[in-house]
């Protein structure tokens, strides 16, 4: 799993054009994945959310301890976590100072 971490366009103050070009970057990122077989799936998230703990208590977010937040992920096909990062190499939003976390998926036999 790829989970993408940082500012959103709007805070590092894209203009609607520029959020329009980069999105045309990660639309052209996920058609490359596509067509090499690899791409399974993903979702963008939205900015909040909310924490629920174990006593029931609900805290609206974004959290202020949050150093980055997750802006979404995609679940892709690799051999292994370094082909996984291989994948990352591209990623559009490097400049905008996001990064790109790789997961493991355990998957369980039933």
């Amino acid at each position: 799993m790829l989970i993408f971490k940082g500012p959103d366009y709007s805070q590092v103050g894209l203009s609607p054009e520029e959020t329009q070009v980069q999105m045309g970057k990660w639309f052209a990122w996920v058609e490359k994945l596509q067509s090499q077989g690899i791409y399974d799936g993903g979702h963008a998230l939205h900015p909040t959310g909310q924490t629920v703990t174990g006593v029931g208590t609900v805290t609206d977010g974004p959290f202020a301890e949050t150093k980055e937040l997750v802006g979404g992920y995609f679940v892709v096909k690799a051999e292994d976590a370094k082909a996984a990062v291989e994948l990352t190499k591209d990623f559009p939003d490097y400049h905008l100072g996001n990064s790109v976390e790789v997961r493991e998926i355990v998957v369980f036999d039933s």
